[in-house]
């Protein structure tokens, strides 16, 4: 069970909290890349927080779209979203959009073995495949952001306010 994140200080904004909790609960994302020819291609991705650099950490196969799109384009979206619940309105899903850019990390770097750590905190499943050739870590920093608490609670987000998000666990 994934337990919910506390507040780095007593008076964070609660908005604030609510979008920690929204990025620290939910594990996946829709990663939005571009491909060769500047068409866009959406896939899913587990996803993990690096709270010393302030990145998310993802971890795909070479073979994949999306990580060839990434090698060839580092811009990415990446969407995390609250699960549907039924009955319950579409419409006023949390949620937060995140663009940034993506980084290959070299295998065995100090900043590779952060992701590893972080992402294997998250998904300790997923250990042998962090052994695999064709997987690579790569770190996204996020440069802009638009989070969606419910419906009419939507707000650009701070730059300070992301980085403080992401920089605590």
């Amino acid at each position: 069970m994934i337990s919910e994140p506390t507040s780095p200080t007593p008076h964070e904004p609660r908005l604030n909290r609510a979008l920690r909790k929204l990025i620290h609960t939910q594990r996946v994302a829709a990663l939005g890349t571009l491909n060769a020819q500047g068409k866009p291609f959406v896939s899913m991705v587990p996803f993990a927080i690096e709270p010393d650099s302030a990145t998310l950490v993802i971890h795909v196969s070479l073979l994949a779209p999306h990580t060839r799109n990434l090698l060839s384009d580092p811009a990415v979206s990446l969407m995390v979203m609250q699960a549907e619940a039924p009955l319950e309105p579409v419409h006023a899903l949390p949620r937060v959009s995140l663009d940034g850019t993506a980084a290959r990390l070299t295998p065995d770097s100090a900043a590779w073995q952060a992701a590893r750590s972080a992402y294997l905190a998250r998904f300790p499943e997923a250990e042998m495949m962090t052994r695999l050739g064709d997987f690579s870590f790569f770190a996204i920093k996020v440069t802009e952001a638009r989070h969606i608490a419910g419906f009419g609670s939507a707000r650009p987000l701070a730059p300070e306010d992301l980085t403080s998000v992401l920089h605590y666990l």
